[in-house]
């Protein structure tokens, strides 16, 4: 379309064309960004997990200021005429244990040991699941039955009885904790990934480079993994908190950290004697066990909901 001026054809101006030939294109990681955002559970739960990440990090720092180290014993207050854990008061805002040790500090130090297991033994796993599940699936035959059958047996071991029979032999270590906790997730992140590369080694692009003479390592891990990235970041999201919770498991049974490294799980342990005269022992690392994985889940939904393609939500146009 044109418009006459002075004799002369001009064209009209940009802000008079169609709407639809100035649509910009999104990628679908700006497209999962867009539906991220407007998800104020997930950005909440992700804010959540953040300042987690930063309490545990700043944790020295957090204890230098509030005066107490996660072993210190307060021997002229920590405890009362009975022996039993003092509440929270000014000098201890979340209250002392059993050994007069500050609560607070200790739950901020449980948070170190969580996060590290958990992000480590998450990694592992899909490290380790990425690598099984993508051979298996693109490979298939002979190499997809034996993997799989080997992802089978791993699934169907006894969780508590593979632990106690390790922590037997080898001692409770923060290592041995972290090798027991991938070990069992590893097995569903490749049973994910092998169904995904099923579907994805017969595709056209796929049959392209292998027409082109591309080997199968390239194909497997250029052409068949970018696309295996969105399932496998959801699950890793999800796979955090319940790492988190296994540690917590097995601080709790006497088979995790050793003590006296603080964690959640084995502060719920020596909490046991004491829940109906001091509350708030058990109060506050329950409730920063529940309140991380409640984050972790609830991020991990939002991110889900975020990177399928198939989410049908209304969304405001962005600048």
């Amino acid at each position: 379309m044109t418009a006459l001026s002075g004799g002369a054809e001009l064209p009209l101006a940009a802000a008079e064309q169609d709407p639809s030939d100035r649509i910009e294109g999104r990628s679908p990681w700006q497209l999962a960004w867009i539906r991220l955002r407007s998800d104020r559970v997930a950005i909440i739960s992700g804010v959540f997990v953040v300042l987690l990440v930063a309490v545990a990090l700043a944790a020295p720092l957090l204890s230098h200021l509030i005066g107490w180290g996660p072993a210190d014993q307060d021997r002229d207050q920590g405890l009362s005429a009975a022996g039993l854990p003092m509440g929270p008061s000014a000098r201890h805002l979340l209250g002392t244990d059993n050994l007069g040790r500050d609560v607070l500090i200790r739950v901020i130090y449980g948070t170190r040991v969580s996060l590290l297991v958990g992000v480590a033994a998450t990694g592992l796993s899909i490290v380790m699941g990425v690598v099984v599940g993508l051979a298996a699936g693109y490979f298939g035959a002979l190499v997809d039955s034996l993997l799989s059958r080997f992802m089978d047996v791993v699934l169907s071991f006894p969780f508590l009885l593979f632990a106690i029979a390790l922590v037997s032999i080898y001692g409770s270590s923060l290592t041995l904790t972290v090798f027991v906790i991938a070990f069992f997730s590893w097995a569903a992140v490749g049973r994910i990934v092998r169904g995904q590369t099923l579907s994805i080694r017969e595709k056209e692009y796929v049959e392209a480079a292998r027409s082109l003479g591309a080997g199968d390592m390239r194909i497997m891990f250029v052409d068949v993994l970018p696309n295996l990235l969105a399932p496998v970041i959801v699950y890793a999201t999800l796979l955090i908190p319940i790492a988190i919770v296994f540690e917590a498991t097995l601080s709790f049974l006497g088979l995790g950290v050793v003590p006296p490294t603080p964690t959640w799980g084995n502060m719920l342990n020596d909490a046991l004697p004491f829940y109906q005269v001091s509350w708030w022992f058990a109060l506050f690392p329950g409730l920063a066990l529940l309140l991380t994985t409640l984050a972790f889940n609830l991020l991990g939904d939002g991110v889900r909901d975020a990177l399928d393609p198939r989410t049908e939500r209304l969304f405001a146009e962005q600048e």
